[in-house]
This record gives C-alpha cells, sequence and structure tokens, in this order.
C-alpha cells in the first residue's frame, strides 16, 4: 500500500483501504549502557493520544481529531455531536478527547465540538489551555479548558483571524500568544487582541521562502524565544531571529548542514536546551534540532519506497556572534520522534520511525528504544540507548514528563480512521509510562525530597527563594541544581513552549537530621521565564526530586 498526505483527506475519505500485512516489529536494540522502565497505564483509554498538554492540576489534557468518524470512547449521559458540516459522520456521540487524572490513573471523556486535528496551543499565565485552529470547521476556533474537576472544552468558533492548519504557538512575556504559520498561512497573529485596533494578521514572507511546493516542510515551525526577547524560528532547514514586535528579522542564521528539512512533515523534533546563569550578563541559548525525513521521503513513499530517516542533530548557540551548527550523529535514523526535556538537563527522544515520513500509511520500521541525549556531555558522548517499549508509536503520538519525572507516552494512528485489523501498524489506545533510570530504587539515597515550599507556590521574578530538602545521605553541596520545566502543548513531534531554566544555589545550609536548605533566585525576567506555571525539581547528582508546581508573575 502506498502513503498518502493528510491534505488529501477531502479526496481519500471514502477511499479508505487497508494494508494486507500486519506489522512485524523489527527486533529492538538492547539497551547495553542504558535503563529505564516501561509501565502500561491504560490497555484501552478510547481515543488516540494526538495532542497532550500537562496541567498544574496534574491532569492531561488529550485529544484527536473528530473528522474521522467513531472513536472508542462513549460520551456519557447520551450526549452526541450533531454537526451537519462533519465529512463522515454527521451524527457522533463518541468522544474525542479526555482529561486523564494521573494520580488516579482515570479518565473521563470530554464534549470538543469543532474539529481539532492538527492544532495547536499554550497554556495562560492563570493556567488555562488556549488551543487554537484545526480543520474544516475548527481552523479559525479558539478552545479553552480550565482545570478544574468537571470543567469542560469551551468554544468560540471565529477565534481567529486566519485559518490555522499545522500552526505554532508561542506564549510571549506579557502572557499573549504569537500564533505562527499553519498550511499556506505565511503570517501571524496574536490572541488574545491588545485592543480593538490592533492589527489581524502579520506578514511573515520567512514562511513562504521556505516553503516547497508539495511538501510544504515548513508546518509547524520551531518557536523558541531567545533571552533577548525576540523569537528563533525554524522551518524546512532554515532559522531567523524574528523581532515580532517591529516585525523584523534580526538575523539570519547558517542553514542546518546537509540542507535536509527538519520540521512537518519531514518531522523532525527540537528543543531549546536549559538556560543557565540566568543571572549573569550574557545568557547563552542553545537550540538543539533532531532526526528527520530527508527531502523527497514522501513522493518515495507514494511509490512504496521509504528512505531511511535522518540520523543527525544539530545544535546551535543561537547568541552567538557568529553561531554554527555542531553535528553529532545518534545511534540510529528517526522521524517523527518526540523530544522530552527531563529535570536533569538531559533530553529523552522517543517514538518514531526509521523509514519513511509522516502521513497516511508513509512509515516503516518503528525505532522501539529511546535514547537519552546527555546535554552536558561531550560531542561523542552525548547518547545512551534506552530500554525499549514493545509498543510502536508511530504517526500521531506524543509523550511529555509528568511531575514524578516519568514520562508519559502514548497515541499512534497512520490511518484515515481507527484500524485495528489487517493494517500494518494498528491504531493505538493504550498508553504507557516510560521512568528514567534516575528513577530507579538504586538512587534512593541522593534523592532530594522537596520539604518546602509547597506545591502551587507563587513566585515573583527575581526573587530569594530558600527551598528545605530532605536527602537520605550527606548532601554534596557542590552537585545541587533547581530547575524549572514549562509544561508543554505536544503534537506532531513537537513540544511547543517546552521551557526549562536552571538555578544554581547561592548558599547550601546544613540544618540538622539529613535536611539542608538551599538558596537560589528565580528568573530575573518574562524574557526568561513567560509568566505561568512551572514543575519546580531540586537535582542532586543528577538524580531529581519529584516535582512541585509553582507559579511565576
Amino acid at each position: 500500500m502506498t502513503c498518502a498526505t493528510p491534505f488529501q483527506l477531502p479526496f481519500l475519505i471514502i477511499l479508505l483501504v487497508a494494508a494486507t500485512t500486519t506489522f512485524s516489529p523489527l527486533p529492538p536494540v538492547e539497551a547495553a549502557d542504558g535503563g529505564g522502565q516501561w509501565q502500561l497505564l491504560q490497555k484501552n483509554m478510547g481515543i488516540v493520544a494526538m495532542h497532550m498538554q500537562l496541567l498544574h492540576n496534574d491532569h492531561v489534557v488529550i485529544f484527536d481529531r473528530t473528522d474521522f468518524g467513531l472513536s472508542n470512547l462513549s460520551l456519557p449521559d447520551g450526549r452526541c455531536r450533531r454537526n451537519p458540516r462533519e465529512i463522515v459522520v454527521k451524527t457522533d456521540c463518541t468522544a474525542h478527547s479526555i482529561d486523564y487524572d494521573v494520580a488516579a490513573n482515570k479518565y473521563r471523556a470530554l464534549y470538543v465540538e469543532t474539529d481539532v486535528w492538527c492544532s495547536s496551543g499554550a497554556v495562560t499565565p492563570e493556567g488555562t489551555l488556549i488551543q487554537t485552529g484545526g480543520f474544516n470547521d475548527g481552523d479559525r476556533a479558539v478552545r479553552t479548558f480550565t482545570p478544574c474537576p468537571d470543567c469542560d472544552w469551551r468554544e468560540d468558533v471565529n477565534g481567529l483571524v486566519a485559518r490555522r492548519w499545522y500552526a505554532t504557538n508561542h506564549i510571549l512575556p506579557d502572557g499573549r500568544q504569537i500564533v505562527i504559520g499553519g498550511r499556506r498561512q505565511f503570517n501571524y497573529e496574536f490572541y488574545p487582541k491588545k485592543d480593538a485596533t490592533a492589527r489581524n494578521t502579520y506578514t511573515l514572507p520567512f514562511l513562504l521562502q521556505t516553503n516547497d511546493p508539495g511538501a510544504e516542510n515548513n508546518l509547524y515551525p520551531f518557536v523558541f524565544l531567545n533571552v533577548d526577547g525576540n523569537l528563533f524560528i525554524f522551518a524546512n532547514n532554515r532559522a531567523i531571529l524574528f523581532n515580532y514586535q517591529k516585525n523584523t528579522i534580526v538575523r539570519t542564521y547558517p542553514t542546518i548542514p546537509g540542507g535536509e528539512p527538519r520540521s512537518y512533515p519531514s518531522s523532525g523534533s527540537a528543543v531549546l536546551l536549559p538556560l543557565r546563569n540566568l543571572n549573569k550578563p550574557n545568557v547563552e541559548a542553545e537550540v538543539l534540532i533532531c532526526g528527520g525525513a530527508p527531502k523527497g521521503s514522501y513522493q518515495q513513499a507514494l511509490g512504496g519506497k521509504f528512505l531511511p530517516a535522518l540520523d543527525t542533530c544539530g545544535r546551535i548557540k543561537i547568541t552567538d556572534a557568529n553561531p554554527k551548527w555542531e553535528m553529532e550523529t545518534m545511534p540510529g535514523g528517526r522521524a517523527m520522534n518526540d523530544m522530552v526535556m527531563l529535570p536533569n538537563g538531559n533530553v529523552l527522544m522517543m517514538n518514531g520511525v526509521s523509514r519513511g515520513t509522516a502521513g497516511w500509511e508513509c512509515g516503516r520500521d518503528p525505532v522501539l528504544n529511546p535514547y537519552l541525549y546527555k546535554t552536558n556531555a561531550r560531542a561523542g558522548d552525548r547518547f545512551e540507548l534506552q530500554n525499549p517499549s514493545d509498543i510502536p508509536r508511530v504517526y500521531h503520538s506524543s509523550a511529555i514528563l509528568l511531575r514524578d519525572g516519568r514520562v508519559l507516552v502514548a497515541g499512534s494512528n497512520p490511518h484515515i480512521g481507527y484500524s485495528f485489523n489487517n493494517v500494518v501498524f494498528p491504531t493505538e489506545l493504550r498508553m504507557e509510562a516510560f521512568s528514567p533510570s534516575y528513577l530507579e530504587p538504586r538512587f534512593e539515597d541522593v534523592r532530594p525530597k522537596i520539604i518546602a515550599p509547597a506545591s502551587q507556590t507563587k513566585l515573583k521574578y527575581g526573587q530569594k527563594l530558600t527551598m528545605r530538602i530532605g536527602v537520605a545521605t550527606a548532601l554534596d553541596k557542590n552537585s545541587v541544581a533547581v530547575t524549572m520545566i514549562a509544561p508543554p502543548f505536544t503534537t506532531h513531534s513537537y513540544s511547543m513552549n517546552q521551557r526549562m531554566l536552571v538555578m544554581e544555589p547561592n548558599a547550601v545550609r546544613d540544618v540538622g537530621k539529613m535536611t539542608y536548605e538551599v538558596d537560589v533566585t528565580t528568573p530575573g525576567s518574562a524574557v526568561f521565564a513567560p509568566p505561568g506555571h512551572y514543575l519546580l525539581f531540586v537535582v542532586h547528582q543528577d538524580i531529581p526530586s519529584h516535582g512541585i508546581w509553582v507559579q511565576i508573575l
């Protein structure tokens, strides 16, 4: 069976066919130098986790498309979605979103009206998920979800000015969101608008310049707020530093070596590496981009040939006067991979395939082993293979960090509808968690425990924060750090707004009975840490505590 792009949905929806072969996994690579454990959490959560967002009540909002037909989870109380604009099922009594309670390992169905397929989002400083765009009747919609025991989605079908499908959102220092790009949208807009006279959209020619006809490798651009207040924007194989307030390009970065595309649908992944020395001048910012499918992969897959995925990462200091890419080779090729920032500053790469690309039936040879990327190690020694899952996670899978240090993994559905039989990769409704090796019992003696402050503490910028921690053995005072992580909105191999800040201690004091006080200074500006909720961890000898929630405003 040949593959098809999601953009062909209107033509393919009535032509859904399945491959006649079933998936036979390649043997996973043994993790000789790594570790980690997998735990199955849900055998059937009813929907595919195309999009995920952790909220500050330790619940995860998960949702899938609405335009492909029925899911495997009924809406409660006989509720149904009746939509005459829907492509497949006009009356749909199944859910396409859930609210997952991490602690209880339970979920409840949510009701979403408009189509959220390939949409974007970010969380407000107050903690409400703002979810934007999608397909069909949802392409201009803005949906909000406020964490509470019985809250559901609220929708404004005309909340955006432009149609946004495969766009990227980023929180700005003033708490607004910028919504960038989308299919055939070479512009950006803000949400909410500052006032009634604000312009609706702003042209960004860079998105047109990076648009490959037929491939469109400028979708879901990688966007990071730089420490100077400008935005680093990467699309296809190029990047700029962009002043969104003046609509001007501050800097054009070198093309990534090799010139291969990395953003969707090539579907590599990217992270902003941890920001350090926040209260010193000249803070450095560094971006890491890994994997993806080489140019021409989609066209080749149409003919049944699945090209090897890219096995390289590019790392660049975007604050340097003369920035250059440093290239590294991964243990293997990987496309449609997720990159999750861990509390100790390392990066976990998981999910995806080693051949093919994004699109219906376009990927082959799933990569079951995560790669651990040790951020502070020397080049050539940064990758460590981890223990494999036995569940392929291909197109439309996702992964996010939880407060206890585990990584939640779910999703995978490279089909127009839910297909469980006689297909290469059956639709995947199982949810699992990966526990990195830092959670192993052998590290309990050095694992710090946060005694104070309490979770949900409010912080101010540039504030002195005294943390009280407990450790079972003597604390190595030279191996302690406090980290803050902004939980991202994750979809299609990219985690929007994923951001980590490292606060080195100003002082560490022994206060008796294996208890210590650690003084740190919070980030001094919303440019470093946009307002909102963060996970706060203490890290000792590379082993993180369980996190607490803090809100910085």
